[in-house]
C-alpha cells in the first residue's frame, strides 16, 4: 500500500490487513513477554554475549539470502539479546508496508530478546519519494515496533520507555516510545533516535520543528539513563543509534567532519549533532567507567576511541563502534553480501573494560574469499 502525505496513521492501518495482523501479532507476543524474561538474571553476575548489526537489508540478495544467513548465525552463538541500529532498507527505495514487516519478522526470528532504533532510511528519507511523509511511516514504526513495554525477539525483556518530553508525530505531539533502556547484569544499555541526513535537518523536505522535539527528548533520555546507571552503581552503559555523528576531521567521506574540541560542524551543513555530542561528553566525563556508543549509518566497521575533551585530550572511557553495514555492488549484484555481517560483544562486569569486541564473518555471506 503506497502512504500518501495527507494519509493519517491510523487511515494507513486501516488500509493494510497485513500491518494490523502484525500489530494484533505483536501484542500477543507481548502477552506472553513476561514468562520469557529471565527471572533474576539481570542481577546476576558473569560474561554474557550480545550482538550489534544494522544498515540491512539494502537489497533483493541481501534480504533473501544474507540477512537470513546473518540471523542463523547470530541464533547460532546463545546471544542474550541482539540490537539492530537503524536502516531497514536502502534510502533510495519506498517504504512500503512491505519493509517494515520484513523487518519485525527478522526480529523475531532471533532466539534471544531483539532490540531495533529506527534509522533514516525508515523514516527521514522517506520523503525523496513522492506521495510518503516522514512522520507517517515513522508513527507507523512506532505503533509496529514499540507498541508495548517488551522487545521483538523470541524470548522478549522489558524495557523502560521514554514518556517525557515528547517528541512530534504526524498530529502533533507523541511519546517518543521508539527511546528504550534496559539493565542486564550490572550494564545499563539505552536506543535514542538520533538519525542520518543531519538527523531531520537536510536532505529532500528537513523539519527543523521535528529535530527540535525530538533533540531534547533525546538528550534528556541520555541524562535519566546516566543518572540511573549511577543509582544503580552500573559498571557500563552502551548507547545504541542510528547516525553517525562525526566526532574530528579525520574523515569526512563517511561522517560530518567538527571541531574534537568544541564538537561543532566544520563543513558548512546543518549540524544537529553538537548539543547532544556536549552534552554527551559532559556525562562520560562525570561517570568515569566504560561507555560505548554504537551506531551504524556510514557502513564502515570500526571500534575506536575518537572523542577528546574541550582540552584536547582523549576520553579514555569512551569507545565509538560502528556496525557493518551494506556496500551494494550495483553492477555485480552477486556480491552484495560482502559487507553483511555481525559485531559479538563479550560482557563481563567483573572485567575492567567490561566489554570487548569481536567481529563475525557470516560464513554464508564471504564473497570474496569464500568460507573454506
Amino acid at each position: 500500500m503506497r502512504i500518501t502525505a495527507d494519509h493519517t496513521l491510523n487511515h494507513a492501518f486501516r488500509g493494510s490487513k497485513a500491518l494490523r495482523v502484525l500489530f494484533l501479532a505483536a501484542l500477543v507476543v507481548a502477552a506472553f513477554a513476561a514468562a520469557s524474561t529471565p527471572a533474576g538474571a539481570s542481577d546476576t553476575p558473569g560474561a554474557y554475549a550480545i550482538g550489534l548489526w544494522g544498515d540491512l537489508p539494502y537489497s533483493d540478495m541481501q534480504a533473501q539470502v544474507g540477512v537470513p544467513n546473518l540471523i542463523a548465525d547470530m541464533n547460532s552463538q546463545k546471544l542474550v539479546f541482539t540490537v539492530h541500529d537503524g536502516d531497514l532498507k536502502a534510502g533510495s527505495t519506498e517504504c512500503t508496508d512491505a519493509v517494515y514487516i520484513q523487518g519485525l519478522n527478522y526480529l523475531n526470528s532471533l532466539k534471544g530478546a531483539a532490540m531495533f532504533t529506527p534509522g533514516d532510511n525508515d523514516w527521514v528519507d522517506c520523503d525523496r519519494t513522492a506521495g510518503y511523509n516522514s512522520l507517517v511511516q515513522l508513527d507507523k514504526e512506532r505503533k509496529l515496533f514499540f507498541s508495548t513495554a517488551f522487545s521483538q525477539g523470541q524470548k522478549p525483556m522489558k524495557q523502560q520507555v521514554q514518556s517525557t518530553p515528547q517528541c512530534l508525530g504526524v498530529s502533533g505531539s507523541v511519546a517518543c516510545v521508539e527511546n528504550r533502556r534496559w539493565s542486564y547484569r550490572g550494564v545499563t544499555y539505552v536506543t535514542l533516535n538520533i538519525q542520518g541526513s543531519c538527523n531531520n535537518l537536510c536532505d529532500v523536505a528537513p523539519d527543523p520543528n521535528e529535530y527540535a522535539a525530538r533533540n531534547a527528548a533525546n538528550i534528556q533520555w541520555m541524562h535519566d539513563t546516566f543518572a540511573e546507571a549511577k543509582a544503580n552503581n552500573s559498571v557500563a552503559i552502551m548507547i545504541i543509534s542510528q547516525a553517525d555523528p562525526g566526532f574530528d576531521l579525520s574523515d569526512g567521506t563517511r561522517a560530518p567532519l567538527r571541531d574534537p574540541k568544541t564538537l561543532a560542524e566544520t563543513d558548512g551543513l546543518a549540524d544537529g549533532f553538537q548539543e547532544f555530542l556536549v552534552a554527551l561528553r559532559d556525562e562520560v566525563v562525570a561517570f568515569k567507567k566504560p561507555v560505548a556508543y554504537v551506531h551504524g549509518d556510514s557502513h564502515y566497521f570500526r571500534t575506536d576511541r575518537p572523542m577528546l575533551d574541550s582540552l584536547g585530550r582523549r576520553l579514555e572511557n569512551f569507545t565509538r563502534v560502528e556496525t557493518f553495514g551494506d556496500n551494494v555492488f550495483k553492477n555485480n549484484p552477486e556480491w552484495d553480501n560482502n559487507n553483511v555481517h555481525w559485531v559479538k560483544v563479550l560482557v563481563d562486569s567483573r572485567t575492567r573494560e567490561v566489554f570487548s569486541y569481536q567481529v563475525q564473518i557470516v560464513p554464508g555471506n564471504r564473497v570474496a574469499v569464500p568460507a573454506p
